[in-house]
């Protein structure tokens, strides 16, 4: 897959709450993308030569590999020569069981190293000396190990606020997982580091995101993702993005990520 002289790898297997791809530019070049907010931990290893990518965030610049909260607000990922990057992207259950405490993180772009220390480099190295994409994401697999246990009921509200594209009350979800409201609301900011009302409403801006991505009209994606108007879905993907609806669905980061952003309508 390519886009602008960019190659896409993706392994051949899949993890449990965990998604990886491979970015390589072609030749050498100036580029500037728009991240497209995710319902994710994203983790982007830079595996290139030279400079490498530079990410743009309210909060400052953050160079080479960084991890990309929930809600890292408008963030451009910029880069000058042949770069090469290695994308994670954790379920927040997941990257809660991988890295203790991430949820101090959840709205900011922050150096990898905050959360793998001293082993990034060895990482990076080894993944820089790999022979093909597909050695790199078995390396990349077994980096991934989890330090600790996260409630099962966590991930299960997470789960069902995802597959309910940000549409379910969270009495619903507290029911559905045997907790109370309150229990539910602490536990969940605790570990993911947003409120289950938060995850809602980005899980409900993925879906419209989706839909853009696909050509569908921003009216018409307002009413199917379940926002009040056009109006409420142009500040919700100010919010998440930094963009307008129309911006979104031109967005080159959606058009690169087939697996986050298939092309076909969802």
């Amino acid at each position: 897959m390519q886009w602008s002289g960019v190659d896409v790898a993706m392994p051949g297997f899949r993890l449990p709450g965990i998604d990886m791809a491979g970015f390589r530019q072609r030749s050498p070049a100036f580029w500037d993308l728009g991240m497209v907010a995710h319902p994710s931990v994203t983790l982007l290893i830079d595996l290139s030569d030279g400079a490498g990518a530079a990410y743009e965030t309210p909060a400052g610049r953050q160079h080479g590999s960084v991890m990309a909260g929930l809600l890292p607000g408008p963030v451009r990922a910029t880069g000058w020569g042949r770069v090469e990057c290695l994308q994670i992207r954790l379920a927040p259950a997941v990257a809660a069981a991988l890295y203790g405490g991430f949820a101090d993180l959840s709205t900011t772009v922050a150096p990898l190293s905050e959360i793998w220390g001293r082993h990034l480099g060895r990482i990076e190295d080894g993944l820089r000396a790999a022979r093909s994409w597909d050695e790199r994401f078995t390396i990349a697999a077994a980096a991934l190990t989890p330090r600790r246990s996260v409630a099962p009921e966590i991930a299960r509200a997470w789960e069902l606020t995802v597959a309910g594209r940000g549409r379910v009350r969270v009495a619903d979800l507290a029911g559905e997982v045997g907790w109370s409201r309150q229990r539910l609301w602490s536990r969940f900011r605790a570990e993911v580091g947003v409120t289950p009302k938060v995850a809602a409403r980005l899980s409900r801006f993925d879906h419209a995101a989706h839909l853009l991505a696909a050509g569908r009209p921003a009216a018409v994606v307002a009413t199917e993702s379940g926002f009040a108007d056009q109006s409420h879905l142009h500040r919700e993907t100010r919010r998440f993005a930094g963009m307008t609806p129309a911006a979104v669905a031109a967005s080159p980061w959606l058009a690169i990520d087939h697996r986050a952003w298939p092309r076909s309508s969802p």
